[in-house]
C-alpha cells in the first residue's frame, strides 16, 4: 500500500498538485482504504496530474477500477480500489470540502524530496 501512495503522491507533485494529503479512512467508511487529494489551478492541469497519476499507477501494475470527471477536470476520481485519488481545482476543492467532511480521518501532507518531513494532523 505504502508504494502506491507514493506512486499517486508522485506523480501529483509532478504535476505541480499543491496541498496533497493522504487520509487514512479505513475506520471511517468501507469503500476505501485511503483517499488522496490534491488541488491544480484548473482544469487542464487537474486531467494533466490524473493522466500522470494513472501511467505511473499502470506502469507499476495498478489499474484503475473507475474514473470519474476527467471530462470536466473540476474534479477528477480515480478509483484504485483500496485508494481513491480525488484531483480538484482549487475552487472546487474549497466548495466539497473534504479536508472537512473527513477530519476525522488520520491525515499526513504529502511533501516532495526538498521538504524535511511530512505532517501529521
Amino acid at each position: 500500500m505504502e508504494k502506491q501512495l507514493e506512486i499517486i503522491c508522485e506523480a501529483l507533485s509532478s504535476k505541480k498538485s499543491v496541498l496533497i494529503k493522504v487520509m487514512d479512512v479505513r475506520d471511517l467508511t468501507s469503500i476505501a482504504d485511503y483517499f488522496v487529494l490534491a488541488s491544480t489551478r484548473n482544469q487542464k492541469q487537474s486531467q494533466a496530474a490524473a493522466d500522470e497519476v494513472e501511467e505511473k499507477m499502470e506502469a507499476a501494475g495498478f489499474h484503475p477500477i473507475r474514473k470519474e470527471g476527467y471530462r470536466e477536470g473540476d474534479w477528477i476520481l480515480l478509483d484504485f480500489g483500496d485508494v481513491i485519488v480525488h484531483v480538484f481545482t482549487d475552487e472546487e476543492r474549497r466548495r466539497f470540502d473534504f479536508d472537512t467532511l473527513w477530519k476525522e480521518a488520520p491525515t499526513e501532507e504529502y511533501h516532495d524530496a526538498d521538504d524535511k518531513e511530512p505532517t501529521h494532523e
